[in-house]
């Protein structure tokens, strides 16, 4: 829950400025922003992290682990290219884009094996985790074009992301226990 940490962290230094209902966690993360630092050091955590479980998921089809992994590159490339202090970027935009659909398909591309696999592994939970996590999107964006709570939908669908990985690395280890 590093990111969730971080875009707290974040807000709080920023302070009344700042509205998370309708501002975007890259907005904490910008050029010139008081909570600059905070994001950044949220992001760089959050990709390290991403990459190391995608490398220690050996349970998990290759797919899912490249998938997972690239998400966690991505959150590492969203520090190299911060959102401008005023404006839309879209080096920034393609990035997000780009980590969020990689971080929302590794479940199912992560699933190996049927009933013999772990229980986070399975098709099932994978697809509904995908679902869920598309639909976060699809949230997001219809809230972006309004105007709407962006901010609520970003964090909702990102926390589903930030927790993905951590259920199935619990569900492997719990597996392994269980076969030992």
């Amino acid at each position: 829950m590093l990111l969730v940490a971080g875009w707290t962290g974040a807000a709080y230094v920023e302070g009344s400025s700042y509205n998370p209902v309708t501002q975007t966690i890259s907005v904490l993360g910008s050029y010139g922003a008081a909570g600059f630092w905070v994001m950044t050091t949220a992001f760089l955590a959050l990709g390290v992290c991403h990459l190391l479980t995608a490398w220690g998921l050996r349970p998990a089809a290759t797919a899912g682990r490249v998938a997972l992994g690239g998400g966690g590159l991505a959150a590492l490339v969203l520090v190299a290219l911060p959102a401008p202090s005023s404006g839309g970027s879209l080096r920034h935009g393609a990035v997000v884009v780009v980590g969020f659909t990689l971080l929302a398909v590794w479940p199912v591309l992560a699933v190996n094996g049927g009933a013999a696999a772990p229980w986070a592994l399975r098709l099932a939970p994978s697809v509904v985790a995908t679902a869920l996590m598309a639909a976060g999107g699809v949230w997001f964006l219809i809230e972006m074009g309004r105007h709407g709570d962006a901010g609520v939908a970003e964090r909702v669908v990102t926390s589903l992301q930030s927790l993905w990985p951590f259920v199935v690395a619990a569900s492997c280890l719990r597996h392994a226990r269980q076969r030992a």
